[in-house]
């Protein structure tokens, strides 16, 4: 699994979001920004997209993702925004563990 294929595909829908003028992401220090300019479009609304695309994006694969707000220019939003692969067991070892797979 590609995370760029996602990130491409989560930036393209989102892009398309009307009130969305302009979608860019890029990675600085190891960790990813989300950039958006929109215009007439409420906060709780861009959220709203954001989560929504971001679901249509992951859809069929085993990731998870996490949007934090950092910053907020008249109308441009800046979001730490990341896909990740949950931290669980995904396969049973054969050691009887007691929070093993195959007892979910």
């Amino acid at each position: 699994m590609d995370i760029n294929l996602i990130w491409d595909d989560f930036v393209h829908r989102l892009s398309k979001t009307e009130g969305i003028t302009e979608v860019r992401w890029k990675k600085i220090a190891g960790i990813p920004f989300l950039y958006i300019s929109a215009d007439g479009i409420e906060t709780e609304q861009l959220y709203f997209e954001i989560k929504k695309n971001a679901g249509r994006a992951m859809r069929g694969k085993r990731l998870h993702a996490e949007t934090v707000p950092v910053r907020q220019n008249q109308n441009e939003y800046v979001f730490r925004h990341r896909f990740y692969v949950p931290q669980e067991k995904m396969f049973c070892c054969g050691n009887l563990c007691p929070d093993c797979i195959r007892f979910k």
